[in-house]
């Protein structure tokens, strides 16, 4: 074998290695942060992201963004203290769902 063929065969191993890692990532599903989870079913059961602003609005939050996160809603407000906070609420109950971080403050 001659040093050019070595050379385009590790160049091919390497491209065949790096195409297998991408095929294996892409594969995945989009991972939640594991701050919390929730089995909260499908999600056509779930209470609307709207419904829960408005219920937290009432109690004075400002809601700044929602967003789906181990299936539980995720809530980044400033609560009625003034308080920047990340909360995570149960999507058919609105219960808030701990999750084991010291400085939770939903």
């Amino acid at each position: 074998m001659q040093v050019t063929d070595k050379k385009a065969l590790s160049l091919t191993s390497l491209a065949a290695a790096v195409v297998s890692a991408l095929g294996l990532a892409m594969s995945q599903p989009a991972l939640a942060t594991g701050k919390a989870s929730c089995d909260a079913g499908p999600q056509a059961s779930w209470q609307t992201q709207e419904q829960l602003s408005s219920m937290l609005t009432a109690k004075g939050w400002q809601i700044r963004r929602i967003k789906i996160d181990g299936g539980c809603y995720e809530v980044y407000a400033m609560n009625e203290r003034g308080e920047r906070v990340e909360a995570y609420f149960h999507p058919r109950t609105f219960a808030p769902v701990p999750t084991g971080s010291k400085d939770f403050k939903g």
